[in-house]
């Protein structure tokens, strides 16, 4: 990334098509032993409580290689933990992103220190600039969806965003 992103917060280190398309094989390589998940439009649709196509069986392989994974999410707790029991995650809700918090409250509850642990997310504004207030590694992913109409504060965002968004996608066939 530029010098525009450094200055306005928005390099990413990594960023992805899809959230599936993140391997344990990737993140060991980068020294990652823990994965602090965005929910909305990165495992799944806004308001939905159940998991994208793959995100199941993407969580259950995490877990399977060893992938601490908690949620951090700006959303209530009612909403988070419909979506988190079920899949057995932990989670911190309302956590004030892109304010540095919750990254940190998601570390101490899974062990981790900032070069261990890495966010994934699909929001500049939110993930990505908390990612890199609280010095952790981020793993952009497009969103899964265009946001429904009525979340229309977060579609003005997207549109905001455009400029400072990664051109480039790691290339899963090689990782």
């Amino acid at each position: 990334m530029g010098l525009i992103h450094k200055i306005t917060k928005t390099d990413v280190d990594h960023a992805f098509r899809k959230t599936v398309d993140i391997t344990p094989e990737f993140l060991k390589k980068h020294g990652i032993k823990g994965l602090i998940l965005d929910v909305d439009n990165t495992l799944t649709t806004h308001d939905n409580p159940a998991p994208a196509d793959g995100i199941a069986e993407w969580l259950g392989n995490m877990k399977a290689n060893g992938i601490k994974l908690i949620i951090v999410s700006n959303n209530h707790a009612d909403r988070v933990k419909k979506f988190a029991d079920p899949l057995g995650l932990d989670f911190v809700s309302d956590s004030g992103k892109p304010l540095k918090r919750g990254y940190i409250a998601a570390m101490q509850k899974m062990g981790l220190s900032p070069k261990e642990t890495a966010a994934v997310g699909d929001q500049l504004f939110t993930d990505v600039w908390g990612a890199n207030i609280a010095k952790i590694m981020m793993l952009y992913v497009q969103p899964i969806e265009l946001e429904p109409k009525s979340k229309r504060f977060i579609r003005f965002k997207r549109v905001l965003e455009k400029p400072f968004l990664p051109k480039k996608f790691v290339d899963v066939t090689k990782e």
